[in-house]
């Protein structure tokens, strides 16, 4: 089975948002990490809470 394209999208966004933290990337993250959950296996949805909570601090 391949890797979850959504969630590695999610990773790749907030990542971004997390160098940039401009309104435009920090939305586009919390998109893609939206629409990742719940395409996602536990683990993967564990790691995108992780993800979701370093976006917060920076919002």
């Amino acid at each position: 089975m391949g890797k979850n394209r959504l969630f590695q999208e999610a990773r790749h966004f907030v990542e971004l948002a997390l160098s940039n933290s401009s309104p435009d990337a920090v939305e586009a993250a919390k998109n893609a990490l939206s629409s990742a959950y719940a395409n996602s296996t536990l683990a993967q949805q564990q790691q995108l809470r992780q993800l979701q909570e370093k976006l917060d601090r920076i919002t």
